[in-house]
Order: C-alpha cells, then sequence, then structure tokens
C-alpha cells in the first residue's frame, strides 16, 4: 500500500512549466488538488487526504531536485513508512513524450532525483510514476530538462495524459499497487490532433 507519494520537481515561479516539474504539473491538474491543506514541514510542503483504503500523504520537495531525498526521507521517517510505501512521481527522458508508467525499483536514468532518494532512503526499491519528457536531439540534457514545455505539449498532458494517469492514480489508491508495474509499465497517450 502506497501511503507517501513525493512529487519531484524545482521550487520557485521560474521552473513551474519546465518539463522537470511535469510532477508539479500532474498534481496541480488532478481533481483532489484544491481539497489539499499544505503545510511547510520536511523540507517542502506536506497535505494529506483520506483515499482508498487510508491516509496518503502527498510531498512536494523544496529541495531542488537534486537533494529530493533530504525531503523524503524525513517524511518518509516520520509517517514510518517503507521505501516500497513510497511512489515518487518524476520525470523520465528514456520513455518518449506522451507515456506514463509505473515501475519498481530499477535504475536511476542519470536522474539527480532518483539518484538522491537512493542516497538518502538507501535503496531503490520504491514505487515511480514516471512520465515521459523524451530525449532531446542534443547533449545539453540540463538545458533540456529546465526548460519549458511547448505550449501544445502542455495541451496534450493537461487534456490527455494527465486525466490518464489521475485515473490510474485513484484506481492504484482503492485497489493497492500490487501489479501496476506490469499492467501500467508504459500508457501512451494518442498525440494527433
Amino acid at each position: 500500500m502506497i501511503k507517501l507519494c513525493a512529487f519531484l520537481g524545482n521550487f520557485g515561479k521560474e521552473y513551474r512549466l519546465h518539463r522537470h516539474n511535469v510532477a508539479w504539473l500532474f498534481l496541480d491538474s488532478t481533481r483532489i488538488a484544491s481539497t489539499l491543506q499544505w503545510s511547510s514541514k520536511f523540507k517542502g510542503s506536506i497535505a494529506q487526504t483520506d483515499v482508498g483504503a487510508g491516509k496518503v500523504y502527498f510531498l512536494k520537495p523544496h529541495t531542488f531536485m537534486n537533494l529530493s531525498g533530504e525531503s523524503v526521507v524525513e517524511a518518509a521517517r516520520f509517517y514510518r513508512c517503507a521505501p516500497d510505501e513510497i511512489l515518487v512521481i518524476h520525470d523520465e527522458l528514456e520513455m518518449p513524450f506522451g507515456t506514463f508508467g509505473y515501475k519498481f525499483s530499477g535504475g536511476l536514468g542519470g536522474h539527480n532525483g532518483l539518484r538522491s532518494l537512493e542516497q538518502h532512503l538507501g535503496t531503490r526499491d520504491f514505487w515511480r510514476l514516471r512520465f515521459g519528457i523524451g530525449r532531446p536531439d542534443h547533449d545539453d540534457i540540463a538545458g533540456y530538462v529546465l526548460s519549458p514545455f511547448e505550449r501544445s505539449q502542455l495541451e496534450i498532458l493537461n487534456s490527455r495524459l494527465f486525466p490518464e494517469a489521475e485515473k490510474t492514480l485513484y484506481e492504484l489508491f482503492v485497489e493497492g499497487i500490487e501489479g501496476f508495474d506490469t499492467r501500467y509499465k508504459k500508457v501512451r497517450v494518442e498525440l494527433g490532433a
């Protein structure tokens, strides 16, 4: 059962629409977002909701992406969440834009936020909800993830991808996450008009 959902991103208005902040954009798009009451704690913002089988905590670290593990481990310790009770929502270079998927454990794919989580949790054995941002056709990865989505991409995220991902998230809260890494390993939305 997932007890803690950690939405990775960078804190600050200037980062809001960046590819690295797709998890925060997703959270802001959900129906539940407007009902959450946030407080400052664990080097981030934390909110709780009763959904599915019990309480779920939503965390937005304010440590910047590369230090996300500091915030997540503090919250996990306080709420007594084992690593396999944590769902980390993040951007994924290795998946094409227009896709999302669940994964348990595995590699880090060069993602500094995930590297920080592994360092602070002492394991890679946590759940992930990955949003594909695709790989750029140049070598400036940092510049790419720290650049904004195109307007057409934001439209696809908000009208097609995020609603589909939100359905799976509610399903997870009601049914439990077991099997999601095979059932929803890679979900692709139609990018055409």
